[in-house]
């Protein structure tokens, strides 16, 4: 079934304006495009024509239509704008077919997001410094990568709803899917569970924190000495949950285990190794203890949490992880070592893989999957590490999804020839949290996520990139967005189109920004200069 509704624009249809192909300013860059030259201007009533499959995303044109000082008219007449359901269209759930001429504009999908992907391309093509014009043109369209994410760090700094539901929008806007939310750390516990009340009572709250002097950073023994904390409700979870899911974003939670997990320790010390927290510590970096695998009453809880956890978040991949786990507790914990005795783990890394193992059938019961930082293999990619406590002969689970950020790129490759799925954000190329004279755009833009050299028969297991931004030395929203701006914009279109021409876009990038400054963005314009 269609729905029509008419909506009332200041608008007629003029012929082309200018006889030059219009070069398009959209970002990600469509796969394909047709251009028919020119431009035309619309001086009458749009009237939008829905098919029931896309009434949801439909309802998202209605503050685009309002910015064209629309208003909604019971009449039927002027120039018509379609939202088609096609079932058979090919290249995925993500693709959209978006047809514009005089007469009428058609956005063809075979589902909602991919509905949603060609509406945010139209938004991106009107231009209404002088009237309200559109280009004559045909983009057929579809991601490269399934994967395409952005992560926020709150564990560090909480930033709130309302920058997070901003966050979400330009996601949107530049058909990234997968919001990627750090929600627990050693420096906070950032998300209700309503079984262990104290994880946000004291694992939320932090009395200082490490500050960054003379560029010391990690090494720092500077503290600002100010209080720090926050979290989200489940209600608010679930608020954000919704907001992003009409969006086209599944939004995946990381629950660090069992490393990084202070904050936890802090509120319910019994679920260390060491266990002699009692607060949430102020420093940043890799801390010393970490969960007691050896303890079914640790595992419990575990679950207990993930269980809360599957159900405020339809995601069907729940990441945990899994990074930089120090084995020296484990080493000088006689319950830890009777624990490997009993289950004939040689080393800490099978005893790390074991217990990831464990978890994933979990996840698994519930319908999820688990994805951990490269780690979770149980390869050495530290230099602090003692490379003794690496010898693993345990596998781990294939169902798991390896989100690589260190190492050789031949570990990457090895994984992919394993047949494990892999999200590729290499740190030297996907970090937000690094200076633009370390990462800067164009490097940034130039990343292909598949390794050079790996062998087409295993291209499939790479399913996309992530750009990830950690917050140790972004401690306000307005750092935050310093350091994301513009370099999003690079990662999105790596991630749906691949790279291009870094000249044309940064030309397209320089209009598109235009948006950032009319929102009032911290970003380096000098970057796109």
């Amino acid at each position: 079934m269609r729905t029509f509704l008419s909506v009332t624009a200041a608008i007629l249809l003029f012929g082309c304006v200018g006889n030059q192909p219009e070069s398009l300013s959209l970002l990600p860059f469509p796969q394909e495009v047709v251009e028919s030259g020119g431009r035309f201007e619309i001086k009458k009533k749009i009237e939008l024509e829905l098919d029931d499959e896309f009434t949801g995303v439909g309802g998202l044109l209605k503050p685009t239509l309002e910015e064209l000082n629309t208003q909604i008219n019971s009449t039927r007449s002027g120039y018509q704008l379609l939202l088609q359901y096609d079932a058979q269209l090919p290249n995925g759930p993500e693709a959209y077919t978006l047809s514009v001429n005089q007469k009428r504009t058609i956005i063809t999908a075979n589902s909602p997001r991919g509905c949603f992907y060609g509406i945010q391309s139209l938004k991106q093509l009107v231009n209404t410094e002088t009237g309200v014009t559109l280009p004559i043109v045909e983009l057929n369209d579809f991601p490269d990568f399934s994967w395409r994410s952005y992560m926020l760090d709150e564990g560090r700094y909480f930033m709130g709803k309302e920058f997070v539901l901003g966050l979400l929008d330009e996601m949107a806007d530049l058909k990234l899917n997968k919001f990627h939310w750090h929600l627990t750390e050693d420096a906070g516990w950032r998300i209700e569970i309503k079984k262990y009340p104290k994880l946000t009572e004291v694992g939320a709250f932090r009395d200082s924190t490490q500050i960054n002097v003379d560029g010391k950073k990690w090494d720092s023994e500077a503290y600002d000495g100010k209080p720090h904390g926050g979290f989200y409700t489940q209600q608010d979870i679930k608020e954000i949950v919704a907001y992003a899911s009409l969006r086209g974003i599944d939004i995946v939670p990381e629950i660090e285990m069992p490393g990084h997990s202070s904050a936890a320790i802090a509120a319910y010390p019994w679920l260390g190794v060491i266990g002699e927290l009692k607060q949430v510590p102020p420093k940043f970096g890799k801390l010393e203890d970490s969960y007691n695998i050896s303890n079914p009453k640790v595992i419990t809880f575990l679950h207990d949490v993930l269980d809360e956890v599957c159900e405020l978040f339809p995601s069907k991949v729940i990441h945990i992880g899994g990074d930089e786990v120090l084995f020296g507790a484990w080493n000088e914990s006689e319950e830890m070592q009777g624990y490997m005795k009993k289950h004939g783990l040689k080393t800490p890394a099978d005893a790390q893989i074991r217990f990831t193992n464990e978890i994933s059938n979990y996840l698994a019961s519930k319908g999820k999957r688990m994805m951990g930082w490269n780690e979770i293999l149980g390869q050495n990619i530290h230099d602090f590490d003692n490379t003794d406590d690496y010898e693993s002969d345990t596998e781990l689970s294939k169902q798991s999804v390896i989100h690589f950020w260190r190492g050789d790129i031949p570990l990457i490759a090895d994984a992919a020839q394993k047949g494990y799925q892999i999200v590729n954000s290499l740190h030297s190329e996907t970090y937000l949290d690094y200076s633009y004279d370390d990462s800067p755009l164009k490097r940034m833009y130039s990343f292909s996520p598949i390794p050079e050299g790996l062998d087409s028969t295993y291209h499939q297991y790479i399913i996309g990139v992530g750009a990830q931004m950690w917050t140790e030395w972004t401690p306000s929203y307005r750092d935050v967005e310093y350091m994301t701006f513009p370099r999003i914009a690079a990662i999105a279109e790596v991630a749906w189109s691949g790279t291009g021409n870094y000249k044309i876009f940064l030309e397209r990038l320089r209009k598109y920004s235009n948006k950032w400054v009319k929102q009032g963005r911290n970003f380096p314009v000098e970057q796109i200069k």
